[in-house]
C-alpha cells in the first residue's frame, strides 16, 4: 500500500510540474491608465484566453507606463522586457508612417468612420502594407479611435480663426501638420498630463476622442468641444516574435484564433460605445458643444488636401495604394 501511495504521490507531483511548465503568462505593457477601455478590453481577452486554454495561457497587464515610458512601449517588447504592447503610433513620430496614414484628416473607409469599421480595415490591410513597420513582432490587431475632437479650456471654436495661435496638445504627425495649417501651435503633451496642462493654462486645449475624456479626467477643464471629429489616432497591439515562438502550437493557434480583424472590429465597437458614454460625461461636466457647418467641413477638406498629399508623398512606396485600399 505504501508503494502505491508513493507512486501516486510521485505521479501527482510530475503532473503538477508538467502543468506548471506548460503554463504561460504573457506580460502586457501599455501607457494608458487602468480605467481606459483598451486595458479593460485586453483584460477581457485575457480571461477568454485563460478559459479556452484551460488555464494554460494568462495575461498580466501593466498599465500606466509601469514598465516603460509611453514612447518606449514597442521597444520594450522587441527587447524582451514584455511580451505584448498596446502602443499609440503617434507617440513615436516617423516610426510607423504607413500606419499613421489611417489617421489622415477626413480620410476613412467609404463604409464610415466608426472605430469598428476603421479598426477592422486597418487590421485587414496590415499583412500586405504595414507588417514591415513592426519587424520583430506580430501585429495582433490595429485600432483607430473614434475621430478626435478639439477640447478647449476657454476658446469658443465657432469661428475657426479663433484657434490661431492657441497652444493645443496634438496626437500624431498628421495632427501636427493639421495644426500648423490652421495656425495652431502644436504642443507635445503626454495624454495623462493634458488635463493638468489645460487646468494650469499651460495649453489652451487638446484633441481626444470622447471615449478617453473619462480616463484622463478632461471634463472639469473643458469648456468647449468642437464636432465632428476630424481624424483618429491609431493604436497597435503587437506581440514579440520570440514570445510567440516559445508558445506551444496549441497556444499559438489560440492567439491566432482570437486576434486579427474580428478582434479589431470587436474592440472598435467597444470604443464606439464608449464614445457615446464619453460624450454624456462631457455633457454632464457642462461642456458646450459646437458643431461645424457643412461649409466649414468642405473648407477644411480643401485646406487639409495639402496635408494628405504631403503625408502620402513623404511615405512613398505603397502609401497611395494603402490609402486607396483603406478608403475603398
Amino acid at each position: 500500500m505504501k508503494f502505491w501511495n508513493s507512486a501516486a504521490a510521485v505521479a501527482l507531483a510530475v503532473a503538477s510540474v508538467a502543468t506548471s511548465a506548460s503554463a504561460e503568462t504573457l506580460k502586457v505593457t501599455t501607457f494608458v491608465p487602468p480605467t481606459n477601455e483598451f486595458v479593460q478590453a485586453v483584460i477581457k481577452w485575457g480571461e477568454e484566453l485563460k478559459e479556452k486554454s484551460g488555464g494554460e495561457l494568462t495575461l498580466e497587464v501593466f498599465p500606466a507606463a509601469q514598465l516603460a515610458p509611453p514612447p518606449r512601449q514597442f521597444d520594450l517588447v522587441k527587447s524582451g522586457g514584455a511580451d505584448i504592447a498596446i502602443l499609440l503610433n503617434g507617440l513615436t513620430p516617423g516610426r510607423f508612417p504607413m500606419t499613421e496614414l489611417a489617421g489622415l484628416p477626413l480620410t476613412h473607409p467609404s463604409a464610415g468612420d466608426s472605430s469598428a469599421i476603421t479598426s477592422r480595415r486597418m487590421t485587414e490591410l496590415a499583412p500586405q502594407y504595414l507588417a514591415k513597420e513592426y519587424a520583430g513582432t506580430r501585429i495582433l490587431w490595429l485600432a483607430a479611435t473614434p475621430p478626435l475632437k478639439f477640447l478647449l479650456s476657454n476658446t469658443d471654436p465657432s469661428d475657426l480663426n479663433a484657434l490661431k495661435g492657441k497652444r493645443i496638445r496634438y496626437a500624431s504627425a498628421s495632427w501636427q501638420a493639421m495644426f500648423e495649417t490652421l495656425g495652431i501651435a502644436p504642443v507635445p503633451v503626454p495624454p495623462a498630463e493634458a488635463a493638468d496642462g489645460m487646468g494650469k493654462g499651460v495649453i489652451d486645449g487638446a484633441v481626444f476622442p470622447y471615449e478617453a475624456t473619462i480616463a484622463y479626467d478632461l471634463g472639469p477643464v473643458t469648456k468647449y468641444a468642437l464636432e465632428p471629429g476630424l481624424a483618429p489616432a491609431t493604436f497597435a497591439v503587437v506581440m514579440s516574435d520570440a514570445s510567440y515562438a516559445r508558445l506551444s502550437p496549441k497556444l499559438q493557434k489560440l492567439i491566432d484564433d482570437t486576434t486579427g480583424p474580428d478582434r479589431a472590429e470587436w474592440f472598435g465597437a467597444i470604443w464606439d460605445h464608449s464614445e457615446i458614454e464619453g460624450r454624456h460625461y462631457m455633457e454632464k461636466s457642462g461642456v458646450k458643444f459646437v458643431t461645424l457647418t457643412d461649409d466649414q467641413l468642405a473648407t477644411l477638406k480643401d485646406t487639409f488636401k495639402g496635408v494628405v498629399d504631403s503625408a502620402i508623398g513623404s511615405v512613398g512606396g505603397d502609401a497611395q495604394a494603402f490609402v486607396d485600399a483603406y478608403t475603398k
